[in-house]
């Protein structure tokens, strides 16, 4: 096989990943604006059961058959996993702008890059260290900034708080996504994340629950349809590398939620967001291009 053509494959991987972390960052604002309008529970319960409508047919078509019992425990803990997860970071992101928010969960990728090294057993390269270090150096200084201005109240507070515990999670998430990933097939994994999150999130359904307003039907719609895309890019390439050398891959969706806050929400984009955002595409690529080079050899 041609050394290009090989070059090619192994960067399939990181295609897929970057292209479902976009789709995730535009589902993101689509999520925002259903938060704000009926709450943020309300809006992932929603997205949740607009998520199995899609995807049951799908996975029938392709003759799936019920997970034995230890994936369906590896995917129910992943549903409820992410049903804390989701729902902490949209209500972060009601009081934060969208670009913010996904800097301020940077955090998980970090340590979800250990977190690999303990559960899975994987290496973690120098490379990988330094990439994710640079990503996260971005992130400090798109923060340092914001702090310098003084412009954090009360509501800020509360969502930076929601988002650090959602980021806690979504270090964990990133663990769980690789060990579905090696062992179910992405529409199954879009599928039962979007059972169990919804089965996770029903039971606080007469407290916080809401209905659906007309208006709001496109925006759950889509932001279901781009979740469960993405939930498949991504387990596909997690299948196919490693933890540690896709996770800088998660900073691209600083560069997403920017666009699409300043896009849906007016949020603008200052120097300092656009200094850090070259740390973190720095980073991506050291972290992309050494795993080429290992994989190649």
């Amino acid at each position: 096989m041609p050394a290009g053509h090989k070059r090619h494959n192994h960067l399939m991987p990181f295609l897929a990943v970057a292209a479902g972390i976009a789709s995730f960052s535009v589902m993101d604002g689509l999520m925002k604006s259903a938060s704000l309008a009926i709450g943020a529970y309300s809006a992932m319960l929603w997205r949740s059961a607009a998520g199995v409508v899609l995807m049951a047919p799908a996975w029938k078509l392709r003759g799936g058959t019920m997970p034995q019992a230890a994936l369906l425990r590896l995917h129910a803990l992943r549903g409820a996993n992410t049903a804390g997860m989701a729902v902490s970071f949209f209500y972060g992101i009601t009081k934060l702008p969208l670009a913010e928010g996904i800097a301020i969960s940077f955090i998980a990728p970090l340590i979800a890059l250990y977190l690999a090294a303990i559960l899975l057993g994987e290496w973690v390269a120098r490379r990988a260290v330094l990439a994710s270090l640079l990503g996260l150096s971005g992130v400090i200084v798109i923060c340092a900034a914001r702090l310098g201005e003084g412009g954090y109240d009360r509501d800020a507070v509360l969502g930076i708080a929601a988002i650090l515990f959602s980021a806690a999670l979504y270090a964990w998430n990133l663990i769980l996504q690789r060990q579905q990933a090696q062992i179910a097939d992405p529409v199954e994994i879009a599928l039962f994340q979007a059972v169990f999150t919804g089965l996770a999130l029903l039971p606080f359904a007469p407290w916080f629950g809401h209905l659906l307003p007309v208006a709001q039907w496109s925006a759950i719609a889509l932001s279901a349809v781009l979740a469960m895309l993405s939930l498949m890019l991504i387990a596909w390439g997690y299948a196919r590398a490693e933890t540690q050398v896709l996770l800088p891959m998660e900073y691209t969706a600083f560069l997403w939620a920017a666009v699409t806050g300043w896009v849906m929400f007016g949020e603008a984009l200052t120097p300092a967001t656009v200094a850090g955002a070259v740390l973190i595409v720095v980073g991506c690529w050291i972290a992309a291009r050494g795993h080429t080079e290992q994989t190649a050899l």
